[in-house]
């Protein structure tokens, strides 16, 4: 029992409450008990007593009621002990209570319909719902002296000198601290200077060094633990309610508890209400654009801060830095509203602003100028836009061509004539066409004409100068932008082959050099250029397409050229030389003698001729399963892409199944290499090409089965043996087998149809392939009745046709 009113004591003996008793004492006891059983912090147990109504004075009354019935209760040690240790369950204490709440402040905000939910975005209506911007008082401060002393205030009191002493008392809540050979000393409502000088006269009785003409010993007062404040904030709040705030918290502190003002709340004017008289009107613009914070006064015991409605708020948009709803103050004007807003942004038309006002029963509109701003005051509701400058020109004009400055020039007094244009675009340039200039001119109705000019004449002085005006624009064409881009072109056996700009006197060697040099395969006698046939005046048809001229070229110079130059669009093509031919390789591998890449040394070279460069098959060689694997050329797949394109452009069971079409990079050739070997030079010898593999392979005595049989096996090949003997080695068919349709892939690449009665199509190293029938869809009940039902009725009407034709 005395632990658990230790407990009690501790938790509520420095802190009030904002609630009505709602408990009995008994009750608390043994919730305590209960709570502490359960293994609860202090913070979870203070945090629910404050809930259920639970006060310091119920807590004392419990105290003085078992210590009055001769129950000691531990802790009852030095009051500065029993300090030291509230002190932590008095930031437990505070430390729940602001948990809580700020979760009801959480709750409010995330619920309430807020203006931003409704597209409406208030100025400063976020500044108290900052996690950031508290305004939370610093503990760390040096004691005010105007700081008003109270109930539940730490005092540090210290004497040094003569007389050496430091007194730690909390304010009773009568007022007073109690002072050993003195009694008690009443410090409340004193502020920290008048209680220093009042120290010093009371203690001036039981310290004779203080007082006197000549003291030898000084005191001082400082604060400690700080005690906390009971404040309500009425009005259009998030949470409107009584706070238990530091003593040091002001009015914003507490505007950020509350969780700041609700969507229809002022902050133009909150007002500090204190022993039922305003003190204070506070103004939250005033710290938000000049960091005022004069108004926000330190709060006190039983202070009430009300926030009343919004008397008037306008919006605006348009070209200005914060466009959003703004709280304004009835005299307010224009000119204020642009100050909160940031002023214009730099494409604003600021020479006049427009406004609509809801008058009560229609809308009115009003346009305010720049001299105006400052004296036309804004009513609740209004819209005030900011328009953009007009996307046009008051004194431009423009050039453009073959100048050395094109672009925009200001019209006034250095820039009025065509002539002063164009030196201060810096001059013509050199392939300016000056026999037909243009001067696009716009007139008053918006509509464009051309205006020719005479530049060479200007520019000379045979001509007058023509006056410009707004938004002209000259255009001085170049020679080279009145006609096609002249290039030429190379193709052929050179490194950098294209097209290229043309120049005079360019010679076929130039272009040789400009496309990086001849290759290795290029054909030096027989160098062509192709010419377009040119003939602007012709009238009549001609079948003639280009015009060809051929050289030859020797060290670097062409033969027979003369003084041959390119025009435009000649096109230069150096020929592949026929004798020219890169080594084309192939492989031979497997059991040859000498197995690796050879070269091919004519084009019709046969398989026998390369097998015989490589020393010949070893004895260890099976001839029968030499194979041949190809590589597609770009011939191949071409033809292998249309195949498959109309394959899958088909309709029907007969069209063939794409997935049996995949192009691989290589396939297999089918080829007799016992029969090619012994007849070398016949159609068996094949010829080989760039890219083949030559493999063959060691003696193979085994028989695959695969497809539909019960199970696929690889068997000893038996010479003699027919198909239903390796068949039966595999388990037999499948249910689904296609036993007429069986057949055999050899190591060759070669496939033969598989026969019952003849052994000899089986060789070693074969493969024995069951195809499986397709899956044919059965009937249903339905579709078998459906069809009977069918095949009555037509039978029906071929009966009463019958009998209506005899």
């Amino acid at each position: 029992m005395r632990r658990i009113l230790f407990l009690i004591l501790c938790l509520f003996i420095f802190f009030g409450s904002a609630y009505a008793q709602r408990m009995s004492d008994e009750q608390v006891v043994e919730y305590v008990k209960q709570a502490q059983a359960a293994g609860k912090s202090q913070k979870q147990m203070t945090a629910e007593l404050l809930r259920r109504g639970v006060t310091r004075e119920q807590v004392l009354r419990i105290k003085d009621k078992y210590e009055n019935s001769g129950v000691a209760v531990p802790g009852s040690e030095a009051p500065s002990q029993m300090r030291k240790r509230s002190v932590a369950v008095g930031e437990s204490y505070e430390a729940a209570e602001l948990d809580d709440q700020k979760a009801v402040v959480d709750e409010r905000l995330e619920s309430q319909s807020a203006p931003e939910a409704a597209g409406i975005q208030i100025f400063g209506h976020n500044l108290f719902q900052n996690r950031n911007l508290s305004f939370e008082p610093s503990v760390n401060l040096a004691t005010p002296a105007n700081y008003r002393l109270g109930p539940g205030d730490e005092v540090i009191i210290d004497i040094w000198g003569a007389s050496e002493n430091t007194i730690r008392q909390t304010i009773s809540p009568e007022g007073s601290i109690q002072v050993k050979d003195l009694g008690p000393v009443y410090l409340n409502g004193m502020t920290v200077k008048e209680a220093n000088a009042y120290l010093q006269r009371e203690l001036s009785k039981i310290y004779s060094g203080i007082g006197g003409g000549d003291p030898n010993s000084q005191i001082r007062l400082t604060l400690g633990d700080i005690r906390t404040i009971q404040i309500h904030i009425m009005g259009e709040v998030t949470v409107p309610g009584t706070y238990t705030l530091s003593a040091f918290s002001t009015v914003f502190h507490a505007l950020y508890r509350a969780g700041g003002v609700n969507n229809i709340g002022s902050l133009r004017d909150i007002r500090l209400v204190r022993n039922g008289e305003t003190i204070e009107h506070l103004d939250v613009y005033e710290f938000i654009m000049q960091g005022k914070m004069n108004d926000d006064v330190r709060l006190q015991e039983g202070d009430v801060i009300i926030v009343s409605p919004y008397q008037s708020l306008v919006e605006i948009v348009g070209k200005v830095k914060r466009p959003m709803y703004y709280e304004m103050k009835p005299a307010e004007t224009v000119a204020s509203l642009l100050k909160y807003a940031g002023g214009f942004m730099g494409d604003a038309y600021k020479k006049a602003v427009r406004i609509i006002r809801k008058s009560g029963r229609e809308h009115q509109v009003y346009n305010v100028d720049e001299m105006d701003y400052s004296v036309f005051r804004l009513d609740d509701g209004d819209l005030m836009t900011v328009d953009a400058v007009l996307d046009r020109f008051e004194n431009k004009v423009e050039v453009s061509g073959a100048v050395y400055r094109p672009g925009l020039y200001q019209l006034d007094g250095e820039v009025n004539t065509v002539k002063q244009l164009i030196k201060k675009a810096e001059g013509l340039r050199g392939d300016a066409f000056l026999a037909r200039v243009l001067l696009d001119r716009e007139r008053e109705d918006l509509t464009h004409e051309i205006v020719a000019v005479d530049l060479e004449g200007i520019m000379n002085g045979t001509v007058s100068d023509i006056p410009l005006q707004k938004n002209d624009h000259l255009y001085v064409p170049g020679i080279h932008d009145l006609k096609e881009s002249a290039t030429v072109s190379i193709y052929g056996e050179v490194l950098n082959p294209g097209t290229f700009l043309y120049s005079d006197n360019l010679t076929i060697e130039d272009m040789i050099v400009q496309a990086g040099g001849l290759t290795e395969a290029a054909a030096t006698t027989c160098v062509s250029v192709t010419r377009r046939i040119k003939d602007p005046k012709s009238t009549a048809y001609s079948s003639k397409l280009a015009e060809t001229f051929t050289f030859d070229i020797k060290d670097g110079l062409l033969t027979g050229a003369g003084s041959f130059y390119l025009q435009p669009f000649d096109v230069v093509q150096v020929r592949r030389s026929p004798a020219y031919q890169v080594q084309r390789m192939v492989t031979i591998a497997g059991e040859v003698l000498f197995s690796g890449s050879y070269s091919l040394l004519k084009k019709n070279e046969r398989l026998s001729d390369v097998i015989g460069r490589a020393g010949g098959i070893t004895p260890a060689a099976y001839i029968k399963g030499g194979r041949l694997i190809r590589k597609r050329n770009d011939e191949e797949r071409r033809r292998e892409t249309d195949v498959l394109r109309m394959a899958q452009s088909g309709e029907g069971s007969d069209s063939i199944a794409v997935n049996k079409l995949a192009i691989s990079d290589t396939y297999t050739v089918g080829v007799d290499m016992k029969k090619a070997l012994s007849h070398p030079g016949s159609d068996y010898d094949i010829i080989l090409r760039e890219g083949d593999i030559v493999y063959i392979p060691e003696y193979i005595n085994t028989v695959k089965i695969s497809g539909s049989v019960m199970y696929p096996n690889t068997v000893t090949w038996e010479e003699g043996a027919k198909l239903k003997h390796y068949i039966n080695m595999a388990g037999g068919y499948g249910e689904n087998a296609k036993k007429k349709k069986a057949y055999i892939i050899y190591l060759n690449g070669t496939v033969a149809r598989a026969k019952k009665s003849d052994s000899d199509l089986i060789q070693p190293g074969c493969e024995i392939v069951v195809p499986t029938k397709s899956e044919r869809k059965r009937l249903q009940l339905s579709e078998i009745m459906g069809m009977s039902s069918m095949t009555a009725t037509i039978a029906a009407m071929v009966a009463t046709l019958t009998n209506a034709f005899k």
